[in-house]
């Protein structure tokens, strides 16, 4: 930790100055900044999953610097200051963990939850079951927030075969009707938040695994297409049949 007062001081004073002499800098608003924002955490949850710790290390620079700018901008507008934001998130975290700073007992991560939740409803007066659930969330994570709100509350299914089961339901009404445009994209809607459910249930981000799982379809058939090429076949102009052969034998090459 040695330095780290220094550092981070001299990133405040690396951001004030970038607001008064860059032009790019100067014009960005709160609108325009959070898009890069939301790409920089991504790129952060990348370089964690790919275990890339050089990586890891460069992509939180650069989301810090997004803290600061955004600290910033509500400065510029009196309405606080990057030493505001670390005192606010430091008594946030020592409110929502008495097991740790106070006498209440947590000995499992989902009595934590249990504490958390109730902690945000009895003391920061959060009202109703989806108080603060942001609308800006992907798909995905807005579906497994809702869920998760919703257990908060007692409405969750009590173990996963019940949300398995809740999945084939979904599916089954989905088939049934797949021939109708003014159902299908609806029940295609409830398979999506059913399976999510499941993951939620299996303590697996939904998130992803669909983006590891278009990786892996994303590799196999870039695996698939060699494969043909090696056997001098140009795997984008075969018939199904044969694309299906080449992307088997790539499964077994890339698993």
């Amino acid at each position: 930790m040695e330095g780290l007062e220094q550092a981070l001081l001299d990133l405040q004073r690396l951001t004030e100055r970038l607001r008064r002499e860059c032009p790019w800098d100067r014009e960005q608003t709160v609108r325009t900044i959070v898009p890069h924002t939301v790409e920089e955490a991504y790129e952060v949850a990348d370089a964690a999953l790919a275990d890339d710790d050089a990586k890891l290390l460069d992509e939180l620079g650069d989301l810090l610097f997004q803290v600061y700018f955004l600290a910033l901008l509500l400065e510029e507008r009196g309405k606080g200051d990057l030493a505001q934001v670390a005192r606010l998130i430091h008594e946030k975290l020592v409110r929502r963990h008495p097991h740790v700073f106070g006498d209440a007992a947590a000995e499992t991560p989902d009595r934590v939850k249990e504490n958390w939740d109730r902690i945000k409803r009895e003391q920061e007066g959060r009202e109703g079951v989806f108080h603060d659930v942001p609308a800006a969330l992907p798909g995905l994570l807005y579906a497994r927030k809702v869920q998760q709100r919703a257990k908060s509350v007692g409405f969750e299914y009590p173990d996963v075969a019940g949300a398995v089961a809740d999945l084939d339901d979904e599916l089954r009404e989905l088939k049934d009707d797949l021939d109708s445009p003014e159902r299908r994209a609806e029940e295609l809607g409830d398979v999506l938040f059913a399976a999510v459910n499941v993951a939620r249930k299996l303590d697996v981000d939904p998130e992803l695994e669909l983006r590891r799982a278009a990786d892996r379809f994303r590799t196999r058939v870039e695996t698939a297409e060699k494969l043909a090429g090696d056997s001098g076949e140009n795997w984008s102009e075969l018939p199904l049949e044969q694309q299906d052969r080449y992307f088997d034998l790539a499964k077994e090459t890339t698993e």
